[in-house]
């Protein structure tokens, strides 16, 4: 169930009095979501998302109501926040940040089309383009994903597991991340990093809103990238082998919005395995260290190599 903070009608009625959104109407909870609470309230001016903040300090909710009202501004299609009464994007209630968003309109697709694909990675790169020179408020804040963060994290997550797999497993990661080549000059912006169709609304079958940005951070332009290569080319079955053909297919619509430069070309292998290194964080509890699932991604990748990497997916035209 998403929502962990139950939330009376006077408590929401008691929040919204914060807003010039008008009279509480009804609320219900929202079940989309595993991390944060939301409640779609109507009021007597429209239709509006509550979300509470679960785990989240108020600066890195601030950085996400900034990034959105920056990109709202852009119009590009995610939710806008709603200011309260003092201007102000994100409140505290109980000692936790929360805020408002517009509601947007449109439907979840479980299997989107064709088009549908198309009009999702065009929306990434579009993101891109709009954030590459975009200087985030409340930076530090966030988990901007890069070398040293993977680092950091990992090592938390062995001691608090700290066993001897554990212990092995970082070893792994690290000497894994010294393996990286990933030159200063990439270019970096924001990133989702959660671009999954449970995130994005359709109406009428067109793009009409990408929400949760919850992930989102300051990186390198190329990660939400590799998440869509990985989502259309990897093969989840026992050969566990990247599609280079569907990988190209990926690339070639994401490039038809945001052209790749020469350097991101040569690095995306780099920043392929970064995002990779990152999952193995996420479930570092996974597997034993002999043989595990984000270790036979990497030896897949190491057996192809940097050079043959990029002419498979760049030696075709481009």
């Amino acid at each position: 169930m998403a929502v962990k903070t139950e939330f009376s009608k006077d408590e929401l009625m008691a929040i919204l009095s914060n807003y010039n959104l008008g009279e509480h109407k009804d609320s219900q909870p929202l079940t989309t979501g595993t991390v944060q609470t939301n409640f779609l309230i109507r009021t007597t001016k429209g239709k509006f998302v509550f979300r509470y903040y679960e785990n989240r300090s108020w600066d890195s909710v601030s950085f996400e109501t900034n990034l959105l009202k920056y990109l709202k501004d852009k119009n590009y299609p995610c939710p806008a926040p709603i200011s309260n009464k003092n201007g102000k994007f994100v409140g505290v209630y109980n000692q936790k940040p929360h805020a408002i968003f517009e509601f947007m309109e449109g439907q979840h697709v479980e299997s989107p089309s064709e088009d549908q694909k198309s009009q999702l990675i065009k929306m990434v790169a579009e993101l891109q383009n709009l954030t590459r020179n975009y200087r985030p408020l409340k930076k530090r804040h966030r988990w901007n994903y890069s070398v040293e963060l993977c680092r950091v994290l990992a090592r938390r997550e062995a001691e608090r597991i700290n066993t001897a797999n554990s212990r092995k497993k970082l070893q792994w990661l690290e000497d894994e991340l010294t393996n990286l080549n990933l030159p200063s000059t990439l270019p970096k912006g924001i990133c989702h990093c959660d671009f999954h169709f449970s995130n994005v609304l359709f109406k009428d079958g067109k793009f009409n809103a990408l929400l949760d940005f919850d992930d989102a951070n300051y990186t390198f332009l190329m990660f939400d990238l590799v998440g869509l290569i990985e989502s259309a080319a990897w093969r989840h079955d026992k050969d566990e082998v990247l599609d280079f053909s569907e990988a190209r297919k990926v690339l070639s619509e994401y490039m038809r919005h945001r052209c790749l430069n020469n350097n991101e070309k040569r690095h995306l292998f780099d920043v392929y395995k970064l995002s990779i290194l990152f999952d193995c964080v996420w479930y570092f509890e996974r597997g034993d260290t002999t043989d595990f699932y984000e270790k036979r991604k990497i030896e897949h990748l190491d057996s192809i190599g940097r050079q043959e990497f990029y002419n498979k997916l760049f030696c075709h035209g481009y």
